[in-house]
């Protein structure tokens, strides 16, 4: 098989790629996977590019792929990687394009039964308020000062021009805005393509669905997190649109001048990366924090549409709906952070690259609602499948670097499943399961069905077994809406 690698299984959900000197790995891989998931991974070049990843400079302890890893640009989709902070480098390739691509979870206090004669009304509603689709644009009347403030300041600033509740912030990794941020380090292209897609879906895996809680499988983090059986809840899939995009992309050409200048080698050239403290790496990170804002603040305009959709298809208002945010996590993101490393502590830069952040019990970065229970962990699966609510467990600081994965990890590309697999029968099967689908392309349907991603329960089942994350709650679309 293309990607297949000697893997030595250490327990029954953890796997392992020895270190090899020879081949320039200074470290091993780990792979979170129960036997199916391991399996497929090696349909592709997912623990290739895992191993040429190994071989970067100052990474610490262990490449890690989650179950959900994937081929991606260089880095793998669903691995993280931690580089001293010291003296460790920045990889752009290692965070991906859509930079803080990330899930959001809006609660209701509506059981599925109230809401069953309105879903259509809702599903209108929400199409018809969040632009969605390649080049879905909406104009908020916003300046260039505003879109500034919006890359430097993030969700914060959205709910300062109206775009939300006060208390909206509380409940988002970073609190809705990453200090550092530099918006002279975009470009002007970069600033020009983000402008009219703020406040807009995207296309591609981003949705905005309307989801039951089917089960709660931990009654007192379920309590926690302000979770019931039967409650109804959205989950909003998004990120930095063609801002993060051009951002990734500006800094990958600049960085080729950067490793010929510094005679820098490597095993795949789309690991591209810059040594801690240069000026390519600080400025990077400055135009990277500005994209991470930029998504955070996109996300909250588009609650806020969401918020409008149920206000309009029920004739009340998101208050009273109780339509609180339960939590916004990133995923596609470089943050400097403390974790222990090999018995010390230790400051590190931790690339998560279609993963994301689950830190256990405990930590001050938790809101304090959540902190006795560890922080939520949103899983999206595939467009008619479950997701899950999860919680960081103290295996994800021992051993992961607090991460965790980030959905259900594709096992075809988007072409191929356009060609294998016919929008009818995703359709048919949506229909089957009395879901309520709006999407902008036919072809869109076929790329994003589940036969195109691994099966979501088997991921799951491999963070929750090697004890990375605990299952909160099982979810079940509604109703979709993508691009």
């Amino acid at each position: 098989m293309p990607g297949e690698r000697k893997m030595d299984r250490l327990t029954e959900f953890k796997w392992e790629i020895k270190a090899d000197p020879e081949k320039g790995m200074k470290v091993p891989v780990r792979i979170y996977a129960n036997s199916k998931v391991a399996e497929l991974m090696q349909r592709d070049r997912t623990l290739g590019q895992a191993a040429n990843a190994a071989t970067m400079p100052s990474i610490v302890e262990n490449m890690l792929v989650m179950p959900d890893g994937h081929e991606g640009y260089g880095f793998p989709i669903g691995g993280v990687a931690a580089f001293d902070a010291d003296n460790g480098i920045i990889s752009p390739g290692a965070v991906g394009f859509d930079i803080n691509c990330g899930i959001r979870l809006i609660k209701t206090n509506l059981s599925v039964k109230e809401l069953a004669p309105s879903i259509s009304k809702v599903m209108d509603a929400m199409f018809k308020n969040v632009p969605s689709g390649v080049g879905s644009k909406l104009n908020l009347g916003f300046t260039e000062k505003d879109m500034d403030k919006v890359a430097s300041e993030g969700a914060s600033y959205a709910v300062e021009k109206g775009y939300g509740f006060k208390d909206d912030t509380e409940f988002i990794e970073e609190n809705g805005g990453m200090e550092g941020a530099d918006t002279s380090k975009v470009s002007q292209l970069a600033k020009q393509r983000g402008k009219p897609q703020l406040g807009t879906l995207g296309a591609g895996n981003h949705f905005a669905e309307v989801q039951s809680v089917e089960k709660i499988l931990d009654e007192k983090m379920a309590k926690a997190y302000g979770m019931f059986e039967g409650q109804v809840v959205i989950m909003l899939h998004s990120g930095s649109r063609g801002y993060g995009h051009q951002v990734c992309s500006d800094y990958l050409r600049e960085l080729v001048g950067y490793e010929k200048r510094n005679s820098i080698k490597f095993p795949d050239p789309e690991l591209g990366y810059a040594f801690v403290g240069s000026k390519e790496a600080d400025n990077y990170l400055g135009a990277m924090k500005a994209a991470v804002n930029f998504a955070f603040a996109n996300r909250q305009i588009m609650t806020h549409f969401i918020r409008k959709s149920f206000e309009e298809a029920l004739e009340s208002s998101a208050d009273k709906l109780g339509m609180r945010i339960l939590y916004d996590l990133s995923h596609n993101i470089a943050k400097l952070e403390e974790h222990n490393v090999n018995g010390k502590r230790m400051r590190v830069y931790v690339h998560r690259k279609g993963a994301t952040r689950a830190f256990a019990p405990g930590r001050k970065e938790i809101p304090r609602a959540y902190r006795d229970v560890g922080q939520p962990v949103l899983i999206p699966g595939s467009m008619g499948t479950a997701s899950y609510v999860l919680a960081g467990r103290e295996g994800s600081m021992l051993e992961t670097f607090g991460s965790s994965c980030h959905g259900a990890g594709r096992l075809m590309s988007r072409h191929q499943a356009i060609r294998e697999i016919p929008a009818k029968k995703t359709i048919d099967e949506m229909e089957r399961k009395n879901i309520a689908i709006r999407v902008r392309s036919r072809s869109l349907i076929s790329e994003e069905a589940e036969w195109a991603y691994k099966n979501i329960d088997d991921v799951v089942a491999s963070v929750e077994g090697a004890n990375i994350s605990k299952a909160v709650a099982r979810l079940v679309p509604l109703g979709v809406a993508k691009g």
